[in-house]
């Protein structure tokens, strides 16, 4: 064999070995860093909140995640992100929490990662029947109907920042409510109370919000006049998803998730049903999920497994779509 011929032979196993070695599947590597894959989720027991990190929980887990939720108040919840025991919460009502969002902020301890749902809102109503037979449409009504409301407005968990307002609306006398009482239970026990209400056809006036099923199981009137308190538009609001500083650089994959996933009133409406009616919230996410499998595909762009495969294929396979 010449010279000529030899180097020739050479030049053409080089090229055939690069070939294959660029053909050849590379071994998918870690997304995020082992630390990471524990991912601490904070929850205020409201159903909403439930429902959004239900659906969460689902795909992190599916991903290779390890989502942990803990419930916990909403001070509390902001103070272990604070502290940094919370790596994220989904439930950032605005702008009735601002005042806990300040705190944070003065303290860097938060990014805002997206806005996850729009067309919210959160104010306080009476039964649609005390509006129509009794006029009380306004704040400025309820005053004149004391007596039938026993000087009583039913809120929901103490610390939560809607109670708050309630209350220094009362502290204030504004809508000459002085002498009234903010009742705080949880969200289930306000509720039981307004069905206790409905039945015996007595006034009563608490905390109501969209998205939740009370919309469809009470027939109820949401009050005008807040603005003040609970914002325009009757407490209109948008939620959003937060970070505690520096998490989303520290796992940039589960980030990308979380930047991506959004709900909307009319999903977390179905979903928060299923949950009241006693379904898990992680199954009543997987079969909404599987119903609606267009919802999840832009949530999970850009985003692969745990181990770096590709998100949606394991979404899909876990699915059985």
């Amino acid at each position: 064999m010449t010279l000529t011929s030899t180097l020739a032979a050479r030049a053409l196993a080089c090229t055939a070995a690069i070939a294959t070695l660029t053909a050849a599947p590379l071994t998918a590597s870690a997304a995020d860093p082992e630390a990471c894959q524990a991912i601490r989720l904070s929850d205020p027991g409201w159903t909403d909140i439930t429902a959004t990190n239900g659906v969460a929980a689902y795909l992190l887990e599916t991903l290779g995640y390890d989502p942990d939720v803990k419930t916990l108040s909403v001070p509390i919840g902001y103070q272990s992100m604070k502290n940094g025991e919370i790596d994220v919460f989904l439930g950032n009502w605005m702008p009735a929490q601002q005042a806990f969002i300040d705190d944070l902020n003065s303290s860097n301890s938060i990014e805002v990662l997206n806005k996850n749902l729009e067309g919210a809102k959160f104010t306080l109503a009476v039964p649609a029947s005390v509006a129509a037979e009794q006029g009380v449409k306004d704040f400025a009504d309820l005053a004149e109907h004391a007596d039938e409301f026993e000087r009583k407005i039913y809120g929901i968990e103490p610390g939560a920042p809607a109670n708050t307002n309630i209350q220094k609306m009362i502290d204030s006398g504004d809508f000459s409510l002085k002498d009234w009482e903010l009742v705080e239970s949880g969200e289930q026990a306000m509720l039981a109370q307004v069905e206790r209400a409905n039945k015996a056809g007595e006034p009563i006036v608490f905390l109501a919000w969209a998205p939740h099923p009370m919309n469809a199981r009470f027939d109820i009137s949401y009050l005008s006049g807040g603005d003040d308190y609970f914002g325009a538009n009757f407490g209109g609001a948008e939620v959003y998803t937060l970070a505690r500083t520096g998490w989303p650089e520290q796992c940039p994959n589960a980030a990308t998730f979380l930047k991506q996933i959004t709900f909307t009133v009319d999903m977390e409406n179905v979903l928060m049903g299923e949950i009241l009616g006693g379904e898990d919230p992680q199954d009543a996410a997987e079969a909404w999920l599987k119903e609606n499998p267009s919802a999840y595909e832009p949530w999970l762009a850009g985003v692969t497994t745990f181990d770096g495969k590709p998100a949606k294929e394991a979404v899909d396979a876990a699915l059985g779509l």
